[in-house]
This record gives structure tokens, sequence and C-alpha cells, in this order.
């Protein structure tokens, strides 16, 4: 028990501390390589965009790197630069998430270029210009991926119009062409504070150290208009199925992608959701669903299933690239694999087989700093206690076919799906 106590992170080898302004920050010591890697979130995301304005949120995070108080744009790269460096902020629905690298001795350099580019962004006018037109090349470029406009079509029948879900958090080429830097300038100032704030530091870095450099830089930050996160409500499911086509001109291959919502991350049935799901669409040749439309039938370029969690539900989805003469009948045959994983518990070689891929790459993903890092973020995240490695794999030896088909049976109805099709 000693040397699994010490090879995992856990309560007692990670530091975990709470400053007054709302700033969480937790640091793993791990002296073996000389380098140190940051992540961490902001409480701000799409969530707050204004109506009309998608891809505000998005966009005023991509522009955070483009000046600051204390540094231009080209300061900010040559000072990392000149040290080996790495720092990136990036926005998503409901947080604005920061990583980042570099040696020990400079994580300082790093922490305080962070802190001034999200305390006192300048947002220059000619490179928050150039953002944007690079980011609406991109949002037109994804307009032509069938791939894309199938995921999108799917979140939006599936979400309510009011749902932080139902649009992109990148908003669209007409949304994000018409927001102004003054725009940008007011939700940053409203919206970015040290509330609910994570910082993650692992590496070649003392604990004592670390949390006095993120004080020294953060400690004082405070912003009295910044909004409580709002949890967004429950909203009624499709009763039946839907279907919604999206016609691309000149393309070869069809995307569909279909499904339900699937659990919350902290639902109590959120691992045996993701267990039976590997059965269905992940483990070996993307289960049971790309054994059988993919390789046997030969009716998919690729085919699985997945189901995230997060702070809300997301969807439980199947996603699968076909020839257009073959959609109707992939999504029969999909329907079927449904049907089938709802009725009958699945094998014990199924579960013995899945058991053994879960607990085992747990360790694969902890190899590295930035391994340790996200996994120490996502407990943090979603409060799942420092200690929640050591516990996991008795978690999940605990589930039986019988937990798996209950979660199955919980989110999946094979009459009531929600089903998006892109392509010719």
């Amino acid at each position: 028990m000693t040397t699994r106590t010490q090879s995992l992170p856990n309560a007692q080898n990670v530091t975990r501390e709470v400053l007054p302004n709302g700033i969480t920050v937790l640091v793993y010591e791990n002296f073996t390589a000389q380098s140190v890697v940051l992540t961490g979130s902001v409480s701000v995301g799409s969530i707050f965009d204004p109506v009309g304005q998608d891809g505000l949120a998005a966009l005023t995070a991509d522009a955070l790197m483009r000046g600051s108080q204390s540094y231009d744009f080209d300061t900010i790269n040559e000072s990392l630069e000149s040290i080996g460096a790495d720092l990136g902020i990036s926005g998503s629905t409901f947080t604005t998430s920061v990583s980042g690298k570099a040696l020990g001795e400079d994580l300082s350099v790093l922490l305080r270029i962070l802190s001034d580019v999200l305390r006192h962004p300048t947002f220059p006018a000619d490179e928050i210009e150039r953002l944007r037109g690079e980011i609406v090349t991109g949002l037109n470029y994804r307009e032509q991926d069938t791939r894309y406009r199938a995921g999108r079509a799917f979140y939006s029948a599936l979400y309510p119009e009011t749902h932080p879900y139902y649009a992109s958090s990148d908003g669209t080429p007409e949304t994000v062409g018409r927001l102004s830097i003054e725009d940008v300038r007011a939700f940053h100032a409203q919206h970015y504070g040290p509330r609910e704030m994570i910082l993650v530091i692992v590496g070649a870095i003392t604990a004592e150290q670390a949390i006095a450099l993120v004080r020294e830089n953060f400690a004082d930050w405070e912003n009295p208009s910044q909004p409580v996160r709002q949890r967004p409500t429950d909203f009624a499911l499709p009763k039946q199925t839907s279907r919604v086509n999206i016609a691309i001109p000149g393309k070869t291959q069809s995307d569909i992608v279909m499904g339900t919502l699937g659990p919350a991350r902290l639902s109590p049935d959120f691992q045996a959701a993701q267990l039976v799901n590997s059965v269905l669409g992940q483990f070996g040749m993307m289960g049971r669903i790309g054994g059988k439309i993919r390789e046997e039938l030969g009716l998919a370029y690729y085919a699985s299933s997945s189901v995230e969690g997060g702070i809300t539900a997301l969807p439980w989805r199947v996603a699968a690239g076909v020839d257009p003469a073959n959609v109707d009948l992939a999504i029969d045959r999909i329907i079927v694999e449904l049907r089938q994983i709802i009725s009958e518990p699945v094998t014990a070689d199924e579960l013995s087989d899945n058991l053994s891929y879960f607990i085992g790459r747990m360790p694969l993903q902890l190899e590295t700093n930035e391994g340790v890092a996200s996994t120490i973020r996502n407990i943090e995240t979603f409060g799942l206690g420092l200690d929640y490695l050591l516990t996991y794999p008795d978690m999940i030896r605990s589930l039986t076919p019988h937990d798996l088909l209950r979660a199955a049976q919980h989110y999946l109805n094979p009459d009531a799906l929600v089903i998006a099709v892109a392509g010719r």
C-alpha cells in the first residue's frame, strides 16, 4: 500500500491551497525531470456569450496572448522562446483553459506572463482584427466539413436554444464577424476574475515555492463584477426519433452523428456508462459497432461511440463516416446494436477485457507531468477528492454486467434518437 500511495497523486503528496480570492492551487512535486507543467481553468466561457454574439468568449480567450500591459505580442513570444517555454489559452463552454510548460527555474516567468495577459490584456486593434480574420476563415472552412456539420446539427437538435451546448462555443462566421474590440474588452472586464479559478503545477519545484509564486502573481486579483457561473437546467428529452439532413454539395462521404443525452460526470452511473460504451463502440476495433458496421459489413470508413460526462450532461452518441449510398443501412444497423446493448448484459469476457483496460490505462495516463497535471485538474474540477485514484481500481472492479445494463437502459432509447447526417 505504501508503494501505491507514493506512486499515485493523492491527498498525501498533492498540496492543495485555496487563496482568499478564490483561486485553488494544487501542486505535485516531481524532480525526476527538470521541467514543470502548468494547467488550469478560469471560470468563464461561452455560457456567458450574449444573444447574437456567439463566439465572443472564445475570441476573448484567443486574444489574451496578443498583448498585455507589460508585454506586447512580440515580447510575449520572445520571452517564452528565450527560455524554451510554452503558454496557451483557449475558451470552451464553461471555462477558459490555460496550459504551459517550462523549466522549474522559469516557472516565475511563466506565471508572470500568465498573470499579465489574464488580468491586463490590451487587445491591440491590429492583432485582434488579424485574429478575427483567422477565426472566420477557419469557421468558413469547417462549414464544408461533413463531420463537423453533422456534429453541430446533432447538438442543435438535441439541446434547446437556451442551453449553452445548442450553439458552437466558437460561434459562426456571421456572429464572429460582427464582434468588435469594444465587445471583447467589455466581456473581459466583466467576466474575468479569480473566483473558481484552478491552477495545477506538476514538476521540478517544491509545493512551497510554487504556491508562493502563485500568490505573488495572483493573490491581489479581484473582480467584484465577475458573475457566478450558472449550471444549465434540465430539459425534456425527445420522445421519438428525429432526423436532420445537411446537404453539402461536392462531397463523396456522408457523416452520421446519432444518439441522445448521456450522464453528467457526477452521475452515480457514469462509470458504468463509460464501461458499457467501451463495449458498444470503443474497445479493440471500436467495440461492437466498429466490429459490425465497419469490419464485418463494410458500411463505414469509421464507426464508434462516445460518452464523456461534463459539468452538465453531454451526449451519448455514435458517429460514422459512410458512403452516401449506405447512410440508411448504416443507421439501421447501428440501431440494432443499440437495441442489443439495452436488451441483455454484456458477456463475462467483454466485461473482463474492459475492466482490465480501464484499470490498466490509468497508470499510463500518469507517465508524464502533463498527464498527472490533467488528471489532478479533472479531479479538482469535479470535486472527486484527492484520493480518487487510490479508490478508482476497486470502484471499477465492483461493476457488474447488470450495472452496465442498467446504465445503458437508463440513457439509450433506440426509439427516441436524434440523428444528424451531413454530406451528399
